[in-house]
């Protein structure tokens, strides 16, 4: 009888452990980038300093999705035109609400934000996008955007450039190597750059 059990009791385990299937690669990967751009790297740093230095300050997660052949905004509601409306949220990537990462205080435009995560939704129109820095996490794309939760909403400006970038790009850095990050985003031949100083 003990052995009956058994067989039953492997055979249900086995039945379970087949049935948890992996999904598939996703078409838009999620990406991530960390200032200092090495921060992951740390580990091979060859003195404490080297490693101190290289301690992560922010992190971005993002979902990095393609051009395709596809116009990157439009201004109709006609979605074949181009990905996403001027004028509209628009989650900074693909799948999961981009998340920003913030390992000690900062500041962003006029408001001191704490050490935590926070979501990001950009509203992009033709010479400047809107960012809101949020407070909801974990969330699908922008739609559970919720503007009472914007802790810091700021106004950018976009600029064009003549390289197109086929994936979307975000890279952090600071262009005086000071304690002000800039959270650079690109896209075709669309720029823009959101200012943080590190506290």
């Amino acid at each position: 009888m003990k052995n009956l059990i058994l067989c039953i009791a492997a055979a249900a385990m086995t039945f379970t452990v087949n049935a948890q299937d992996f999904a598939g690669a996703d078409k838009s990967p999620m990406d991530v980038a960390y200032f200092p751009a090495d921060a992951p790297k740390r580990a091979f740093a060859k003195t404490d300093e080297q490693k101190a230095a290289l301690q992560p300050a922010i992190r971005v997660l993002y979902g990095r999705p393609s051009l395709k052949g596809r116009t990157l905004f439009r201004e109709s509601d006609d979605r074949k035109a181009g990905i996403t409306k001027y004028g509209e949220k628009w989650r900074l990537g693909a799948n999961e609400s981009t998340e920003l990462l913030l390992l000690q205080d900062a500041k962003i435009g006029d408001q001191v934000l704490v050490a935590g995560r926070y979501t990001l939704v950009v509203v992009p129109n033709k010479n400047e996008w809107t960012i809101h820095v949020n407070a909801e996490n974990d969330g699908w794309g922008n739609f559970s955007h919720n503007a009472a939760l914007d802790i810091v909403t700021i106004t950018i400006p976009v600029s064009t450039v003549d390289d197109s970038l086929e994936d979307l790009s975000i890279a952090l850095y600071s262009p005086n190597d000071d304690n002000v990050v800039h959270l650079k985003m690109g896209w075709a031949n669309y720029r823009a750059e959101m200012p943080i100083t590190l506290l």
